[in-house]
């Protein structure tokens, strides 16, 4: 009598989430039918390849950056990576939605929110895009974990039809029904679990957005470079640039490149017109998202990291000294570093 009342909540249970299953699936579901069905952004050779948008989570992804680095330096493993991700969130996304091994499937759901949170939870232009998608997935992975599916699944279909695989011993932990646990340990693993998912939302809040105290920041906002490794050999001033804040859904839009010495005379002086037409010899990128010839710029998008060289005589014969290099942004915002000779 027992089991039958606790069998009973848990299928009510199951049916009060099926809104969040039908959701949250689709929601994964959907990534493989834009990707492949919709448009194919499988592509690397087509704009909006998915691993371009990959490469944008990389400045400042949490924990798992040296991942997001290695598949972006390697062509051929990003994509494998890109495709996995995908046939993965297809069948996490159908699976939940249709109530078929909830619980596994609720796994996939928190793990691929979790790395949608680690990787990619500072973006967001308008409001907190990203952070907000992976913290909602991950709480919902875990509720659906432990409600399972209720009468409108397959779980529920199997359960009733007494269907072999129900045998299995370990079915309820993958599928749905009840979880053989003692309930005041049940008790303490929703308590434990809610309250660590609650940190793990304020921690990322604050970290990547400041949104718990102190100041709130953006960096999707404006664009960002870093200048590195900047020299000046023989003829060639070289210096790598790597842009790290931003929109990710357009590049930066570089109108000026000036070279100067300590009185802020100007050495080399490039405009727009001068970075549209840039040797792309001379442009050597690292990741799958490139700088590149825009038609009035150079154009660098989020997450772009590449070595320039200009090459001027007159570079061969500069004197001992401190030189400052100067790159401007369309939107008037500059970034320098300073070259001693």
């Amino acid at each position: 009598m027992q089991n039958q009342k606790l069998l009973q909540s848990y299928n009510m249970a199951g049916l009060f989430t099926l809104s969040l299953r039908l959701v949250i699936g689709w929601t994964y579901f959907s990534a493989f039918w834009r990707r492949l069905i919709l448009e194919n952004k499988l592509d690397p050779e087509t704009s909006g390849y998915i691993g371009e948008k990959f490469n944008h989570f990389l400045p400042n992804a949490l924990l798992i950056k040296p991942i997001i680095e290695h598949l972006v330096s390697n062509p051929d493993s990003l994509w494998w990576a890109m495709a996995t991700f995908t046939i993965i969130e297809a069948i996490v996304g159908l699976c939940i939605m249709l109530g078929l091994f909830t619980r596994l499937m609720s796994i996939g759901v928190f793990s691929l929110a979790m790395g949608i949170l680690l990787g990619s939870g500072w973006l967001g232009t308008t409001c907190l895009d990203e952070w907000q998608i992976g913290v909602l997935g991950i709480a919902s992975g875990f509720t659906l974990f432990l409600s399972g599916s209720g009468k409108y699944s397959l779980d529920y279909l199997l359960l009733k039809k007494e269907f072999k695989i129900t045998n299995f011993k370990y079915f309820n932990w993958l599928g749905s029904g009840v979880l053989k646990i003692k309930l005041n340990i049940l008790h303490r693993i929703v308590l434990i679990g809610s309250i660590s998912i609650l940190f793990i939302t304020l921690f990322t809040n604050q970290y990547f957005h400041g949104g718990v105290w102190g100041t709130l920041h953006n960096k999707s906002v404006k664009p960002k470079i870093e200048i590195k490794h900047t020299e000046i050999i023989n003829n060639t001033l070289s210096f790598q640039v790597f842009r790290v804040e931003g929109a990710d859904v357009y590049g930066s839009f570089l109108i000026g490149i000036n070279l100067s010495d300590s009185k802020r005379n100007s050495i080399i002086e490039l405009d727009g017109k001068a970075l549209s037409k840039f040797p792309k010899e001379n442009i050597h990128n690292q990741y799958v998202t490139k700088v590149k010839n825009g038609k009035h710029s150079m154009i660098i998008p989020l997450g772009a990291k590449a070595k320039l060289l200009i090459k001027e005589e007159k570079l061969s014969t500069l004197p001992k000294g401190e030189y400052h290099l100067t790159l401007t942004d369309i939107s008037g915002a500059t970034w320098s570093d300073i070259i001693k000779l």
